[in-house]
């Protein structure tokens, strides 16, 4: 899962040699120095002031940069119209998009790119500030990978809320935006809110199908891998008396009539309470070691629904709620999942937090959705503000509260998120096409999924040290959309980039949420 409350990399420092609101750059003989080297002191400190004014003003581009050639246009400029720190509600379907945050590329299609575009259009963010979200200080409190898709989303900036002709601001703005992104709300908060650093916890549901539970087939890598180390068989009904031409489509269209027995789904019930609580999720990440204090989260709880058919196939839902996700953190599903498809213990779960470090692959992007972040500390803190306000005071601040939209959320998961989850699913197969490729491998990296619950020595991933016949994971594995181009197609064959031992930490920060 692609899911922390950590301080939004959004938040700038005034540089060193700032511009001032004049527009004027500091040139205090403090911050001028001469050179011993400098042949004409008057020249050198005029061409030192001019370039330490460029790069002031290169830093407040931001995110936004300029093409070549562009020059600000000289328009006169507009009333300035007063902007209130808000909270937009969102939901979005991500797929076809590159994640929910704004990128520095502005050909890279973002949803708060496309969110942001909106605003500006209805004017609720000024031509001013239309270069660049930092004006605003536009921030998440959840970042979603591409692809990914969230029901509900908290995003903080400072917005014009009385604009001149917009009667109505949300469905304003649902009119420039998408029919895959809406609006739910648009409320004041407190000037000190950020959506990132103000979020409490954030929930997130993962969907696959129940076949995934069906054991490797006999003769597959990973069956014949656990039968050689501790000669645990996976034996399994599903797989008896097999026809001997059967293809793999034929498997599968065996494999969307399997429905979960009663007992196995206690298992995995039984095996998910080993992530709630505080652990080092160092295993379920990347870039960072079992002494890196932030690997520790904590999970509040995982909620494993009844099984429910849809078009012929058994889905199965898990609701995590959690303070936050580390970056990749589909790899708690995969864990799971393969788990209790082996016949491992819930103790494997256990064994997962300890100081070494083994691969866990990552389950497909298509099932993951972000169900909402929450602000219950926000909530309690204004709720004390406003004991002695009305609603129609100025003060008065309402609590960031999606149940208010509940009915118009569960209809635009239905329409946007669930029908196309199981529609790419009938039509690409994504969930068999990730499992029979976890059983076709057959090296060492998965020998701890056994039924002793321990980690062999084997599968242990030592820093420097190559391993042999190494778990190489399909890009394809990441996409939520399939266009089915010939180029796109290879690339999505492709292997991912090999896990790197040092990832910049502040980019790491970024990525999760």
């Amino acid at each position: 899962m692609e899911f922390t409350s950590l301080t939004d990399g959004a938040s700038l420092k005034r540089p060193l040699h700032a511009v001032d609101d004049s527009g004027s750059a500091d040139r205090s003989p403090t911050r001028i120095k001469h050179s011993k080297n400098n042949y004409n002191g008057g020249l050198a400190e005029a061409s030192l002031a001019e370039e330490l004014l460029q790069r002031a003003r290169d830093r407040r581009r931001g995110t936004q940069e300029r093409r070549e050639g562009d020059k600000p246009a000289d328009k006169p400029k507009a009333p300035r119209l007063p902007k209130r720190q808000c909270a937009l509600l969102i939901g979005f379907c991500g797929a076809g998009y590159n994640g929910m945050q704004i990128q520095p590329d502005p050909k890279l299609r973002t949803i708060e790119g496309v969110l942001f575009n909106a605003l500006v259009k209805v004017g609720a963010v000024s031509q001013d500030n239309a270069d660049d979200p930092i004006k605003v200080n536009l921030g998440r409190a959840a970042r979603t990978d591409a692809g990914v898709h969230a029901a509900g989303n908290v995003v903080s900036m400072k917005l014009i809320t009385a604009i001149p002709g917009v009667a109505d601001l949300i469905s304003r703005v649902n009119e420039e935006l998408p029919p895959e992104i809406r609006l739910w709300n648009v409320l004041r908060v407190q000037n000190s809110f950020n959506a990132r650093t103000t979020c409490d916890s954030r929930k997130y549901t993962y969907f696959f199908p129940s076949y995934l539970m069906i054991p490797p087939k006999p003769g597959s890598g990973l069956f014949q891998t656990a039968q050689q180390s501790d000669g645990n068989e996976l034996k399994h009904t599903f797989w008896n008396n097999p026809a001997p031409e059967a293809t793999w489509q034929d498997d599968l269209r065996r494999k969307r009539q399997y429905r979960m027995p009663p007992e196995q789904v206690e298992a995995l019930r039984a095996a998910s309470r080993k992530f709630e609580g505080s652990h080092n999720f160092h295993n379920f990440t990347v870039g960072r070691d079992f002494g890196d204090r932030s690997c520790m989260r904590h999970i509040k709880s995982v909620e494993i629904a009844d099984p429910v058919v849809y078009g012929g196939t058994e889905w199965v839902s898990v609701l995590f709620h959690g303070q936050s996700f580390m970056l990749h953190q589909r790899k708690m599903m995969s864990a799971l999942v393969l788990a209790c498809r082996t016949g491992s213990p819930p103790q494997t779960i256990e064994e997962m937090y300890g100081p070494r470090t083994i691969f866990i692959p990552k389950m497909p992007a298509l099932g993951l959705l972000l169900e909402y972040p929450i602000f219950d500390t926000y909530t309690r803190r204004i709720a004390s503000v406003n004991e002695n306000l009305q609603p129609s005071d100025p003060e008065y601040r309402q609590p960031i509260d999606f149940e208010v939209h509940r009915e118009a959320i569960d209809r635009f998961k239905q329409e946007h998120i669930y029908s196309r989850m199981r529609s790419i699913e009938d039509t690409e197969g994504v969930f068999d096409a990730w499992v029979r490729f976890i059983d076709s491998y057959s090296g060492n990296d998965l020998l701890y999924l056994n039924p002793k619950g321990v980690i062999p020595a084997a599968a242990v991933i030592k820093k420097g040290e190559r391993r042999d016949n190494p778990f190489r994971e399909k890009r394809r594995f990441d996409a939520t959309s399939f266009s089915h181009n010939a180029t796109d197609e290879v690339k999505l064959d492709e292997d991912e980039e090999d896990e790197v031992d040092e990832v910049d930490k502040s980019k790491l920060i970024d990525m999760e949420g």
